[in-house]
């Protein structure tokens, strides 16, 4: 068994079909099908079920999915190690997080926990949609996410691999400019009606927000009739656009504050629009390296 198949066993259940697996993994069609026939053969079952439009895990390889991932992350983890033993290099601490909350929360954070605990490793952040961090983190390339999380929003962290600890709260806001400066009534204002829906500045569905926002407004007791005008998976660009007098979007209060302070943005809707939602930090329930797991435990993990 080559590790290259559980890699590309991934990819494929990453992708959706064959051709983009095999244009995201760099070889050709023909030849990621004779090494995903080859991983068959080794666990002795078929995983995929093959068809023209799409592919789907059998049982078996809805089980076996777990383990390819599992495995995977075990061995960075024990390469990340080994290395850091030859080089005699300083153990990093490895976080991903989602864009607004790199620069929003994590700095203020991170100086919080210094308080109380000596950090002797160098801190590596990396910035990204939700998706793309859920993937570093499944593959093992990273020892923490920070991100935001509403119980209605489905991740691909299943509580099986990772846990998870609450280390903040926030609040999705509508927002638009007001009518006129220094008014306090919103330009473009929920709900909107049918014939006449409001210019929507809407995340991608890659981005947790952009999640949540979906779950919980397709239960919610109030409907909004909102038009895309633009989409984007950046909270920072969708501010910047209700700014410009786009439209309206939902932004974390955290990120807009001195906005509705000084009164360039005001609320579209009244609190009943308001979405609350966490900050948690996720880690894989394996190992870690001691420098990860004496920050874990630090924080209360």
């Amino acid at each position: 068994m080559e590790i290259a198949w559980l890699e590309d066993f991934l990819a494929i259940i990453e992708q959706g079909n064959f051709s983009r697996a095999a244009e995201a993994r760099h070889v050709t069609q023909p030849a990621l099908s004779r090494r995903i026939r080859a991983l068959e053969e080794w666990v002795g079952t078929p995983l995929i079920h093959r068809t023209t439009q799409s592919v789907r895990l059998t049982p078996s390889g809805e089980s076996f999915q777990t383990t390819a991932e599992e495995l995977l992350r075990h061995l960075e983890n024990g390469r990340n190690e080994a290395l850091e033993l030859a080089h005699g290099a300083a153990e990093q601490l490895k976080f991903a997080s989602t864009n607004a909350l790199s620069w929003v929360f994590f700095p203020t954070w991170l100086r919080h926990v210094e308080e109380s605990l000596v950090l002797d490793s160098s801190i590596q952040l990396v910035a990204n949609h939700m998706e793309a961090c859920e993937r570093m983190m499944i593959q093992g390339q990273t020892q923490f996410l920070l991100c935001h999380y509403h119980a209605a929003a489905a991740t691909q962290l299943s509580p099986h691999q990772f846990r998870s600890l609450h280390i903040g709260n926030d609040v999705l806001i509508p927002v638009s400019v007001p009518v006129s400066a220094g008014n306090h009534h919103p330009l473009f204002s929920l709900p909107g009606a049918a014939d006449a829906p409001l210019p929507y500045l809407a995340y991608r569905p890659e981005s947790g927000m952009g999640r949540i926002i979906a779950a919980t407004q397709q239960g919610a007791p109030n409907r909004a009739w909102l038009k895309p005008i633009f989409i984007s998976h950046l909270a920072k660009l969708l501010v910047t656009m209700a700014l410009d007098a786009r439209g309206l979007g939902w932004a974390p209060k955290s990120l807009i504050e001195d906005y509705l302070s000084n009164g360039e943005l005001v609320r579209a809707g009244g609190g009943e629009w308001d979405i609350p939602i966490e900050i948690h930090l996720y880690r894989s329930r394996a190992r870690q390296s001691a420098a990860a797991e004496r920050f874990w435990s630090h924080i209360g993990g």
